[in-house]
């Protein structure tokens, strides 16, 4: 999969509207299949389109590659592309799964993202509010498997099959520390289903229909791009923010407080829209009473550092909030100032007429 941030903030509505209109497939409010919406559910269900399926050349040989796109309200679009791999060995799939990284993930060089991207902007750009003029993308690998013969339980698959290599993406051995690390983040539920997660694959065991780790993990990495867009956001917001209060202050200005107060007003919408976003990114999954699928989700969160960039936001947000503050007692006592000094005019004015009148 590939998440991208394509925008501020992407009008659903407008999107299920368009796509109706422009397509031959209908949209759909995407829902987790096999969780009771009780005990966990989408807080802004995102709006999923089926694409042509499209060919892509998967280790030397075309595959067919089923296409779905995924629309968040909080200005994020994921892309996932599905390569079948039936009836193969394990070393064969294994295999497969590296062969659809090599040509199709960061490094690959792959267009094909460029050419989702126009097909659905093509037709979707007015749902877009405030595109993005650079945007930023997170990929995610994942091998899912819904049956393994000869297998009976998945408590020890990691003992009688060699998932490192599936994992890391690596053909040479691992040392075990880094064996160890890399199969830390086990999760089952049932005997027959599995989850092993790293910072950009997971592995995934589901003998029933698909799993909703899938949207759990898509979620979360949605969660990451749209904190880390925001994280860079405020990186170059508060330099031209210093640069503004220096410039401000510098200025001799009898009516400088207009100058604070604009420049208040504009650092407090900025906390304002970030404050909202993030709080929409937070609240994107609703967790309740699943716990097998809120611990996969609270690991990947963790593991993809979600938690560490949330506060590395908040903590920027804290620093232009503080600034805001300053701003606004700056201007009111520059206002202060300047009521000071009408006064003190208005009592010259009144000396001198009183001694005009006088003479």
């Amino acid at each position: 999969m590939r998440l991208v941030d394509i925008a501020d903030t992407i009008d659903l509505a407008e999107v299920e509207a368009r796509w109706a209109r422009h397509a031959r497939t209908l949209p759909s409010r995407s829902r987790l299949i096999t969780t009771s919406p009780k005990a966990m559910s989408f807080g802004v269900p995102p709006v999923e389109l089926a694409l042509e399926s499209v060919t892509v050349i998967i280790g030397g040989a075309p595959m067919q590659a089923a296409v779905m796109a995924r629309f968040y309200e909080f200005g994020v679009v994921a892309f996932s592309l599905r390569v079948a791999a039936d009836d193969l060995s394990w070393a064969d799939f294994s295999a497969r799964v590296n062969a659809v990284d090599a040509a199709l993930g960061i490094a690959s060089g792959s267009d094909l993202w460029a050419t989702l991207m126009t097909q659905v902007t093509g037709v979707l750009r007015p749902a877009f509010i405030r595109p993005s003029a650079e945007p930023l993308y997170e990929d995610y690998l994942l091998g899912l498997v819904h049956a393994l013969d000869g297998v009976t339980s998945t408590a020890t698959l990691h003992e009688e099959l060699d998932l490192v290599p599936m994992l890391s993406g690596e053909s040479r051995a691992l040392s075990e520390q880094a064996t160890q690390d890399l199969l830390r983040q086990r999760y089952s539920y049932y005997t027959d289903d599995l989850v092993v997660l790293t910072w950009d694959r997971a592995f995934i065991v589901e003998p029933r229909d698909d799993s909703d780790v899938l949207d759990v993990l898509e979620v979360a990495n949605a969660q990451l791009l749209e904190l880390r867009y925001y994280d860079e956001l405020l990186d170059a917001e508060l330099p031209r923010m210093y640069d503004l209060i220096e410039a401000t202050r510098t200025v001799a200005n009898p009516f400088a407080a207009r100058r604070y107060a604009d420049l208040a007003r504009r650092l407090q919408t900025l906390v304002a829209e970030v404050t909202e976003v993030t709080e929409k990114v937070d609240n994107a999954l609703q967790v309740t009473e699943d716990v097998y699928l809120a611990r996969v989700y609270a690991a990947a969160l963790d593991l993809f550092r979600v938690p560490h960039v949330g506060k590395a936001v908040d903590r920027k947000l804290a620093i232009i909030r503080d600034s805001y503050t300053a701003l606004y007692e700056e201007a009111s006592s520059k206002r202060g100032e300047l009521m000071e000094l009408a006064i003190i005019a208005l009592i010259a004015v009144e000396i001198v007429i009183a001694m005009i009148r006088h003479v």
